[in-house]
């Protein structure tokens, strides 16, 4: 019962609102027709905002659920169990953030494609819990309050100087590395800037591991939240531009230019206080399920729309050709599918997972012996063939 008392809702709510907002956009985005992409338009320009907060938001829930987690172990260092789960987590993000990019109708031909190579969600979230664990094991002999200010640190550092790193064409480095760190070749995602995000939210989980029993903790950090997420948004551009004026310092100029990191982070602020403010409503069964499933609805959502393994997704043959009156109930078609087939496969997850083995150990089975029978008949011929040219003893 306490384990059910102590349960952040509101956080798998989020996680839940996320997916379905990045099942809707990459849908909307990758299928709508540029004609209808008009900035202009209130609709459009409302979708857009909002589209570009789920990235944020959800690299901040995963680093703060993760953390959560992590901190609350009775172990700590390297015997806390949540560190083992923690590399397999994001050592398994990294392995299938490479298979969803593998197509096998190239590697039938000896090809590997450099969409390969491309960095997307999954290899950042991934690379970003292995960075959590590093500091986490760097810190755990120090004060308690150092781990919370080296993410916090991090955060700045990395949003304060995107604009000079991302200058860097990083071609010295294997293009396989250089996407981890550059848009260039075509990568979505990169892990600088937005470890950022993952790490401000492990240092927010820390402020509720410490705070969340106290009586007044909720009518304090929903104010609090919502205060500085407003200010960000408001007041962060012309602060960067003050001190830039102030100091000299054009990087802050640079800042000010193209603020969507601050203001992004300001975003994920009044999102954290909105759903901790309707927290209390957030505990139904099918939206909770859905927060915990998001890593099986990404997975059905990139093999439908972007066809990992085949090529063949909705994305190769609808891309930018769709007007509104087909995308939006398409899209909402969309998540459904999607949604749906994930939570099915959560709920029948061992049985499928059985299966799946037995028809890979039944393929091999097949395989081997295929591989001894054309070995078998293939025996003879050989022989027969190395006689001929003296390179075998007749009988």
């Amino acid at each position: 019962m306490q384990n059910k008392k102590n349960r952040l809702y509101f956080i798998d709510a989020i996680r839940a609102w996320a997916i379905l907002m990045m099942l809707q956009g990459h849908f909307v985005d990758g299928l709508l027709s540029i004609d209808f992409r008009d900035d202009s338009n209130v609709v459009y320009s409302i979708w857009k905002y909002f589209r570009g907060i789920t990235a944020p938001v959800f690299f901040t829930v995963s680093g703060f659920i993760f953390t959560y987690l992590l901190i609350k172990s009775d172990q700590k260092g390297i015997q806390n169990p949540r560190v083992k789960k923690g590399i397999k987590r994001g050592l398994e993000l990294l392995f299938l953030g490479y298979l969803l990019r593998t197509n096998f109708m190239g590697l039938l031909q000896g090809q590997i494609y450099s969409s390969f190579y491309l960095v997307d969600v999954l290899h950042c979230i991934g690379l970003s819990l292995l960075g959590i664990i590093g500091i986490y094991l760097l810190t755990i002999k120090r004060k308690p309050y150092v781990l919370g200010t080296v993410l916090t640190v991090i955060t700045l550092l990395l949003f304060l100087f995107e604009p000079l790193y991302k200058q860097f064409g990083f071609s010295l480095l294997p293009d396989a590395i250089a996407n981890y760190f550059t848009k260039a070749n075509g990568s979505v995602f990169t892990i600088i800037p937005w470890f950022g995000y993952a790490s401000i939210g492990a240092a927010l989980s820390l402020v509720f591991t410490r705070f969340k029993s106290a009586t007044y903790f909720y009518q304090i950090a929903i104010p609090c939240f919502a205060i500085v997420g407003w200010t960000l948004i408001s007041y962060s551009s012309p602060l960067f531009l003050t001190i830039s004026e102030i100091t000299g310092i054009t990087l802050f100029a640079d800042v000010y230019y193209n603020n969507y990191l601050f203001i992004r982070l300001g975003d994920v602020f009044l999102v954290l206080a909105l759903f901790m403010l309707m927290r209390r409503w957030m505990q139904n069964s099918t939206i909770l399920k859905i927060g915990q499933s998001t890593l099986s609805i990404y997975v059905i959502h990139f093999i439908v729309l972007y066809g990992s393994f085949t090529g063949l997704g909705l994305y190769r043959f609808f891309h930018h050709e769709l007007n509104p009156i087909i995308v939006i109930p398409g899209a909402v078609a969309f998540m459904f599918i999607c949604t749906y087939s994930a939570l099915q496969y959560e709920k029948n997850k061992a049985e499928i997972q059985l299966q799946i083995v037995k028809g890979f150990q039944f393929a091999f089975n097949q395989i081997e012996i295929g591989s001894k029978s054309l070995y078998e008949s293939a025996k003879p011929r050989f022989k027969r063939f190395l006689r001929r040219f003296g390179l075998a003893k007749s009988r």
